[in-house]
Formats: C-alpha cells, sequence, structure tokens
C-alpha cells in the first residue's frame, strides 16, 4: 500500500448548478445548489486514499460549523487526521462553484487554510519521513508550501507539487520537487513565461521534471527526454470539477508503477471523475480505473 502524505486545503464547496454562466451585474435562477465537501489538499487526500494508498493529511479547519462536519467526511474515507489542525476564531474554507455547461467558475476563501503555517509541516516531519511520496498544492501559504518542499527533500522522500492556484516560484523551489503538475497556463505563470508558447517548449525549459495536464487531450510528460503524450479517455463530462486532483492523487499512488504508467492511469482516473456532478462524488475507486483501461484494452 503506498503511504502518502497530503499538504494542503480543506474547504466546504457550495455549488450552484446554473443554465449558464450570470454576465457581470446579472441575477440568474439556477437549478440546484448542493454543498460539499472540498478543497484541493482534502480532495486528493481522498482521491488517492480510493485508489488505495494510505493517506494522512496536513492541513486546518475553524471553529465553525463546517470544521466538523469536514474532518468526518475525511475520517470516513479512512484519512488520518493526527495533523489536522483546529484554529481558534476562524472560520473553515470555503469554495464558492458555479457549474454550467459541464465547464465551472470557482471562488476560494482561505479561512483556516490561509494560517497553515511551516511549523505545522515541522510537527509531521515524522510522517514525512516515512511517506513513499508527499502531494502539496498552493491554497495554503506559501512559505508552507517551500517548507514542505524542503522538508520532504531533507528527508529524501518524492514531492509533487500541484502548482494550482498558479503563481511565479523561485527556481530553486521547483528543483526541490520530484515532479511539478501544471496545465500549460500555470507552467507559463511558474516560469514567468508567455502563455502562449509552445507548451513543449515550456515543458523543456523547466528546472524539474514536468507532468502537465490537457483536459480531454490527457497529459504530456518529461523528465530528462522529449515530451511524451498520453492521450486522454472519451467520456461525457457532466462537471469537471475535482478533475485535476484526482489526476494528481492518482499520479501520485501509481507512481511506483513508473511514470508512463502512472501518467496513463492518472488519465482514467480524471476521466472517471468528470462523469459524475461533485468534485467528490467523481473520484473513482482503483477498480473502476482498472475496468475502463480493460475496455479501452490498455
Amino acid at each position: 500500500m503506498t503511504r502518502i502524505v497530503v499538504v494542503g486545503s480543506i474547504n466546504m464547496d457550495l455549488v450552484t448548478v446554473a443554465p449558464r454562466f450570470p454576465a457581470p451585474g446579472e441575477t440568474l435562477m439556477g437549478e440546484r445548489f448542493l454543498s460539499v465537501h472540498g478543497g484541493k489538499g482534502a480532495n486528493q487526500a481522498v482521491a488517492a486514499a480510493r485508489l488505495g494508498a494510505q493517506v494522512h493529511m496536513v492541513g486546518a479547519v475553524g471553529d465553525d460549523a463546517f470544521a466538523g462536519p469536514l474532518c468526518e467526511g475525511l475520517a470516513s474515507e479512512g484519512i488520518d487526521l493526527a495533523h489536522v489542525a483546529r484554529m481558534e476564531n476562524c472560520s473553515s474554507g470555503t469554495a464558492s462553484i458555479t457549474v454550467a455547461g459541464g465547464e465551472n467558475e470557482i471562488v476560494v476563501v482561505p479561512g483556516a487554510n490561509a494560517r497553515l503555517m511551516p511549523s505545522h509541516v515541522a510537527k509531521a516531519q515524522a510522517i514525512i519521513a516515512s511517506a513513499d511520496a508527499v502531494l502539496v498544492q498552493m491554497e495554503i501559504p506559501l512559505e508552507t508550501v517551500e517548507a514542505t518542499l524542503r522538508v520532504a527533500h531533507s528527508q529524501h522522500v518524492p514531492v509533487i507539487l500541484n502548482p494550482a492556484p498558479a503563481q511565479r516560484l523561485p527556481t530553486e523551489w521547483l528543483q526541490l520537487a520530484r515532479y511539478i503538475t501544471p496545465n500549460q497556463h500555470e507552467l507559463a505563470t511558474l516560469l514567468g513565461a508567455d502563455p502562449t508558447e509552445d507548451f513543449r517548449e515550456l515543458m523543456r525549459h523547466a528546472p524539474c521534471p514536468v507532468v502537465l495536464t490537457r483536459g480531454a487531450d490527457g497529459a504530456w510528460f518529461r523528465e530528462q527526454d522529449e515530451p511524451r503524450h498520453q492521450r486522454g479517455f472519451d467520456v461525457e463530462a457532466v462537471d469537471t470539477t475535482g478533475a485535476g486532483d484526482t489526476f494528481n492523487a492518482a499520479l501520485t499512488v501509481f507512481l511506483p508503477e513508473g511514470l508512463p504508467v502512472a501518467v496513463r492511469k492518472a488519465c482514467a482516473a480524471a476521466a472517471l471523475s468528470v462523469t459524475r456532478l461533485g468534485a467528490r462524488t467523481g473520484m473513482p475507486h482503483r477498480a473502476e480505473v482498472n475496468a475502463l483501461l480493460v475496455n479501452h484494452g490498455c
């Protein structure tokens, strides 16, 4: 069983389904509302657990009404919460999501996630040292992202950096990552490059190995050789929320099988995730990923 530490955000997602996205200043009647557990860190932890990993979460929740259900939801997936802090006088993170036509728009309020500090990562050093991989995103303070990269690197544990939401990062930080997993826009932002430049050139210029996501087109990946393509899987998209989180989790879980296999399985898992409404509702179990691959002759 792969042992993974996820350092990242924990949110309550407030989802509105609408026939289309409203124009600025427009009031639009929606079709449906639901609240679901989210946050890029928590989503990736759940996806990894469903794919068979032993998962430890490093994160934070507030002291509001969302905190208890958020922790209970993670615990129900078998995720270890020993390093999830409860912040006083603070709300838990939230994400307001509008879904229309199979796409989404998201506004995130960090709440307790903004108080996840390098000291919390330092307290988790023992579990990081014993992990097979560490997965971190950027819905937490950048100083905490840096601390995660440095602690994992010092313990010789591979760390996968999912640079979303994207910001430009020092080259030194990127060199500490075993892989970065951006889309084209995120990679350009990370490198301070022109986002219209050919993504394969951007991958060649990156100071560390890149696994670049391309939505329905699948993914491209590069270690020391030329970028290689893994096609996507043809499915009917219902909601793309959480597809990237599923991809990152699957990549981390299946990485011991080699990068090409891990990328192929990550594309399959992400494809399955978009066939259902809700970030976590669509996250598949390992058997579902294997079945999709068999059905496609992989």
